[in-house]
């Protein structure tokens, strides 16, 4: 069996994939989901992948729960993507008739919405995870898991590699796995970028990927609200100095103001992690529509954000990036969240 597995406490390496390739022969029809809120990785990934099998022969559909930021629309096969949010029935139809369904950038059904994810549940059907998150879920009869990797785009290039396919490497496919690698690792500089993730960039802008594009596409497409909205939570930075931290908050008010669009605050939460002497960086954005508070965390060093959302905001994510939410309004979060992180202290200085 194709298979190994390593735990050590926050790091899992899982590789089930014995008999995959028999079931890619046979299989017809695949459905590849990737997750709400979908960013650079999930996407990329997602579309990456159906390019891969469609070279194959295999008719590929791909889903996500919900939109995405224009700033992601430019990518090859964005126009065939299934947001289930607007065309849940015809998803569904289609997962019905699915020979495989594959979940990328996430690892538990949940990840996917409370409709989509119910949907999901009654579905007897295979299941590959390909994933990069920690503390997996058992629903993929085949996984590719490894916490210790930056992208699931790294996991895809692995993932073509294991069936043989480099040879179906083009200029689309190497596009989308650059940008979810690009993204993911914060355009290389997150801790788990390795020389490994160098190497594989290097080879997909041999294939063409188009690097310099792939970033002004991605990153320099703002539009001057965005730039505004930038302007406030730059003015809504508040910092704990005593505990090397900082943070913004941005409330509805403030993302009606400045036409918020989705999308308009990714990498916000940066901006605090680049002070000097920050080890702790935190986004809270209010959300008047679901009625929660919708929480990201940075951080550096060992300070592990994956395990500060779990515990306290019903989130998770990696070591240095993390996501969560609370149900409490703005003001309350704030005060709450001064207190909880007293108990950091130590950890923090």
């Amino acid at each position: 069996m194709l298979y190994t597995e390593f735990v050590h406490l926050k790091t899992m390496k899982k590789i089930e994939l014995n008999g995959i390739q028999d079931r890619l022969k046979s299989a017809k029809h695949i459905c590849i989901i990737g997750h709400k809120n979908p960013d650079g990785d999930a996407l990329g990934s997602t579309l990456a992948l159906s390019h891969v099998l469609g070279k194959q022969g295999k008719s590929t559909v791909v889903m996500m729960p919900n939109s995405y930021p224009d700033f992601l629309q430019w990518m090859p096969g964005n126009d065939e993507v299934l947001i289930y949010d607007k065309v849940a029935e015809k998803c569904n139809e289609s997962l019905k008739q699915a020979d495989l369904i594959f979940t990328l950038d996430f690892n538990h059904l949940d990840r996917t919405g409370d409709k989509f994810s119910e949907f999901l549940k009654t579905l007897d059907k295979t299941f590959v995870m390909i994933d990069h998150h920690q503390a997996p879920d058992e629903y993929a009869k085949f996984q590719l898991v490894d916490t210790m990797v930056g992208s699931t785009c790294e996991l895809i290039y692995d993932f073509i590699e294991i069936l043989d396919r480099k040879q179906d490497l083009d200029q689309a496919i190497s596009n989308c796995l650059y940008t979810g690698i690009m993204t993911d690792t914060g355009s290389f500089r997150f801790p788990l970028t390795s020389s490994k993730t160098h190497r594989i960039i290097a080879d997909l802008i041999d294939h063409g990927a188009e690097n310099s594009k792939i970033h002004r596409d991605t990153f320099d497409n703002n539009s001057y609200s965005r730039m505004q909205l930038l302007g406030r939570a730059l003015q809504n930075l508040k910092v704990i100095e005593s505990l090397n931290t900082a943070y913004i908050s941005l409330s509805q008010a403030d993302l009606d103001e400045f036409n918020f669009k989705k999308g308009d605050t990714e990498g916000f939460v940066n901006y605090g992690l680049s002070l000097k002497g920050i080890k702790f960086a935190v986004i809270f954005i209010e959300n008047k529509q679901e009625n929660i508070i919708k929480i990201s965390f940075r951080s550096t060093d060992d300070f592990d954000v994956n395990i500060f959302a779990r515990t306290h905001y019903h989130g998770g994510g990696h070591k240095n990036a993390a996501g969560g939410r609370s149900d409490l309004g703005l003001d309350e979060t704030l005060i709450k969240f001064e207190d909880i992180i007293q108990q950091y202290k130590n950890d923090l200085l």
